[in-house]
């Protein structure tokens, strides 16, 4: 007995910073951090998303903060079950359907990770899972058709992993994901305040740093900003003054190395669809892609124009919810193949 079309269609992207969920007809209706708080001494989960955040780095011995996906893959298949539960209730609602939900996935995931998220999906309450890749709904979301034989590349940068993609004619021609994205720009950032200033921040404070004044590109004016953090000579709080060139010295490694994963992926890349991406430019989606002068660097190594979608952010959260539209043609596909 099929129940096509009951209950709500959820796109999900899930994300190893935030998830985003897209529900057929309305849209955007969930935006979290991915971040779950658990009591060690019960396995109760005490807090998902933005309160989660909220206590990393502030919790008493018998509660966790954890992010259960690292590097775009789950880490932690109990808690990441727990979190899809909690945010499946939240969009879903009272619906005595359980839901299709398709997630998206970085494009070079083994089978045994792909596995990972349908089961945890399922258990969650999904009715049916399925998966789609993040630079293909990232070329979606970002408003290029797909379809039509012509090569078009997105950058995606997320929380655990760039992917970087030549979409033609539906599909992924040449790809790659390296595990070199926000996360990573924030670990180099804790890494470069301690070397050179002797102290130690946290994980937010790295983030927060990134966001306002983060550039992988000279600025026409230095900006500065305070920050707080434990001096590892006295042990005591401190705060210093942190510069724009400076954060440019500390993110410049990880922006070499996507810079270089998309010049190798170019270099794979057939001369035909090369001609196309060098007329239509490289799309550059996900969150990362916000740091400042990321696309001027790109633009100015691979000699293409670069350029940034509208709402990056939300790219590939778009790209999942208007692949709903094709979930009904992908069943009937499957009933024929019963």
């Amino acid at each position: 007995m099929f129940n096509f079309g009951l209950g709500q269609d959820i796109g999900i992207d899930l994300g190893t910073a935030t998830v985003i969920a897209y529900v057929k007809g309305k849209g955007i209706v969930l935006r979290e951090p991915s971040v779950v708080a658990v009591d060690n001494n019960t396995g109760e989960v005490v807090a998902v998303g933005g309160e989660a955040r909220r206590m990393l780095g502030r919790t008493p011995g018998n509660i966790v903060a954890t992010r259960p996906l690292r590097d775009g893959v789950i880490s932690d298949y109990t808690v990441t079950e727990k979190m899809l539960k909690y945010f499946i209730k939240k969009v879903g609602g009272k619906s005595i359907f359980s839901p299709r939900i398709m997630i998206c996935i970085p494009s070079r995931v083994t089978e045994v990770e792909k596995k990972a998220v349908i089961d945890a999906a399922t258990q969650a309450g999904a009715r049916k899972v399925y998966l789609i890749e993040e630079p293909i709904a990232a070329a979606i979301g970002a408003g290029i058709d797909i379809s039509k034989p012509c090569g078009n590349m997105v950058v995606d940068i997320g929380g655990g992993t760039t992917d970087i993609a030549v979409i033609s004619l539906g599909g992924s021609v040449v790809s790659t994901s390296l595990k070199v994205a926000g996360d990573k720009f924030d670990e180099y950032v804790v890494k470069y305040i301690k070397k050179k200033h002797n102290v130690m921040i946290g994980e937010r404070t790295a983030e927060d740093l990134k966001e306002q004044i983060g550039c992988v590109y000279p600025k026409i004016q230095d900006v500065e900003m305070d920050v707080r953090g434990r001096d590892l000579i006295t042990g005591l709080p401190t705060t210093i003054t942190v510069h724009s060139k400076e954060m440019l010295e500390a993110l410049e490694e990880p922006a070499t190395m996507i810079v270089d994963a998309v010049h190798s992926v170019l270099e794979k890349t057939p001369p035909e669809l090369a001609a196309d991406i060098s007329d239509r430019g490289i799309y550059m989606t996900g969150g990362g892609a916000l740091i400042d002068g990321l696309d001027k660097l790109l633009q100015e190594k691979t000699g293409i124009n670069v350029m940034i979608a509208q709402d990056a952010v939300s790219c590939v959260a778009l790209g999942t919810g208007k692949a709903l539209d094709t979930l009904d043609t992908l069943d009937e596909k499957a009933r024929k193949q019963l």
